[in-house]
């Protein structure tokens, strides 16, 4: 930002080659604004500490993913991930198969956040094959997102189709997540309440700005909070979210967590639960992308607070309580994925969490820095190993340079 003449002026950002943007001033003209440089991504694994003392090694397991968002490990250790530009790929053996799965639904493409999103697995996915998609599903409007179920049976999907299609049309921004609870009802996230349309976020009959509580089937599970209600959508189960990349399960209390995207400031990780209103864009910690703050204030009764807030921004993705033995000292800490800190390219890192006795938040650790790669998902393997899928250097690069990594602990 420069002042002018008494005047505040925002440049705007074209992200330009490797390391550089071009930023426009208010005469229309350019200047170079030159960012953090890409790392390549290391050829051998790589060993670094941590705050316990806990070493680390790090191994890229696979590369050649353009701009994935979902990780889903399978129980034999095979891997799916999805791509934004609407591609399912298996790794198997550690070898990213060459061909797309096939079997995907048609996918919305036409702005930078649409696409395919989430890739999540049925409890019973050993006995019955289900994997569950989400995705900017084309409409008359633009787009809106999908929860599609299909069969996978080790080389492609079968009996695709949607389970579900939210009244959330616009111009198919809206992110998605999915996760299971312990008895078996699926929580979705539907973001994309932004902009003209971020006031939907408090409309309970639409699904802009929410999360869903839905069957395994799609349908809406039975005690939603707001089903039966005039003006209201039966699936609805919190509202006053503006965009969640990540949704996680916690393993003792059994509570669903879920991490949300401000737009300057104000990220947040949220306890969920039903019926509760989390506040977008009533009140916020964020201010929008040209400086003022979004609400007056960022607490107001009746309204969540958040259980974790960044300022600034780290764009907070995929989220993982981990619960195995491989990493005894980090057995219960929050895993967040973060795709930049402070809108800076290359400043993605994977953030660990930890909670005292009480279940209050402790520290925070940034892992993987110095990789400046953006951290899309975050999951716990069946080995009881940590897996990372990164979306690359840089958001608009279209490199297929994102990968899966491994952590593993080193004695």
């Amino acid at each position: 930002m420069r002042a002018i003449k008494g005047l505040l002026v925002v440049a705007t950002l074209t992200i330009g080659v490797a390391g550089t943007a071009t930023a426009q001033n208010d005469d229309g003209g350019t200047f170079d604004a030159r960012g953090i440089p890409p790392v390549p991504l290391p050829e051998v694994p790589v060993v670094f500490d941590t705050a316990e003392g806990q070493r680390v090694r790090v191994s890229v397991i696979a590369t050649g993913l353009s701009h994935p968002w979902g990780l889903a490990i399978l129980p034999n250790g095979d891997m799916l991930v999805t791509e934004r530009q609407g591609t399912l790929r298996l790794i198997r053996d550690g070898v990213l198969d060459p061909n797309p799965v096939p079997g995907v639904p048609e996918v919305f493409t036409g702005v930078n956040l649409s696409g395919l999103m989430d890739v999540h697995l049925h409890p019973q996915f050993s006995e019955n094959g289900f994997v569950y998609l989400t995705y900017s599903k084309p409409t008359e409007e633009g787009a809106t997102v999908a929860l599609a179920r299909g069969r996978f049976d080790g080389r492609a999907m079968s009996e695709v189709r949607d389970l579900f299609v939210a009244d959330a049309d616009g111009p198919g921004t809206a992110g998605s997540r999915l996760v299971f609870a312990a008895n078996g009802d699926l929580y979705m996230t539907v973001g994309g309440a932004f902009n003209r349309v971020r006031e939907l976020a408090q409309d309970p009959s639409s699904h802009i700005g929410k999360v869903l509580r839905l069957k395994d089937d799609g349908t809406a599970a039975a005690g939603n909070p707001f089903a039966g209600q005039t003006d209201s959508s039966a699936e609805v189960f919190s509202l006053g979210h503006r965009n969640q990349l990540g949704i996680a399960v916690h393993p003792e209390t059994g509570e669903i967590w879920a991490s949300e995207n401000a737009p300057l400031g104000g990220d947040e990780v949220n306890i969920i639960s039903g019926g509760e209103n989390y506040g977008w864009p009533t009140v916020s910690y964020s201010r929008e992308y040209y400086g003022p703050r979004i609400a007056d204030r960022p607490w107001q009764e009746g309204l969540v607070q958040p259980e974790l807030v960044w300022i600034p921004s780290i764009a907070p993705s995929g989220l993982m309580f981990y619960t195995g033995d491989q990493f005894p000292t980090w057995k219960g800490d929050l895993f967040v994925g973060s795709l930049m800190t402070g809108r800076v390219a290359r400043t993605g890192h994977l953030e660990r969490v930890t909670f005292n006795r009480q279940g209050m938040e402790q520290r925070r650790e940034w892992l993987l820095a110095d990789l400046k790669q953006r951290v899309r998902d975050v999951r716990q393997g069946p080995d009881g190993l940590i897996y990372v899928l990164t979306d690359g250097a840089h958001m608009f690069d279209d490199a297929d340079d994102a990968a899966v990594l491994r952590l593993e602990p080193v004695d």
